[in-house]
């Protein structure tokens, strides 16, 4: 089904939305064989559409002239692309933040919570 949403891609970039079946056919391979993200791409579109058949479906139409996507094929394409409902975020409980005892330091220093010094141990030359 990967397939069916490239030619629905490659015809929703072509003026009208319509080409040649030469033309679609080269469009096609070259990006088929563009690399391993157009791939993974169309297969994460094919699974959001199973069942689909372009044709059927009034997507796309054949003609002597070539083939042209419909009205109904773009809107299919806008809907298939966009963004899965965003994740519902679980509320997060407020902590108050923590606050520590004064220190002798001057106001203009800054002390570190639990910051420690690593030092590397220096081997002895030989």
């Amino acid at each position: 089904m990967s397939f069916q949403i490239t030619v629905l891609k490659v015809l929703a970039g072509h003026p009208e939305g319509r080409a040649s079946l030469a033309d679609l056919k080269h469009y096609v391979a070259v990006l088929t064989c563009s690399g391993a993200d157009w791939s993974q791409r169309m297969k994460r579109l094919a699974a959001r559409a199973p069942e689909l058949d372009i044709f059927s479906s009034g997507f796309v139409l054949r003609e002597h002239s070539g083939w042209q996507i419909t009205e109904k094929g773009r809107e299919f394409l806008i809907l298939i692309e966009a963004p899965a409902a965003e994740p519902v975020l679980a509320p997060v409980a407020f902590t108050p933040p923590l606050v520590f005892d004064p220190t002798d330091l001057p106001p203009n220093v800054i002390q570190l919570a639990a910051h420690k010094v690593q030092r590397r141990r220096r081997r002895a030359a030989a």
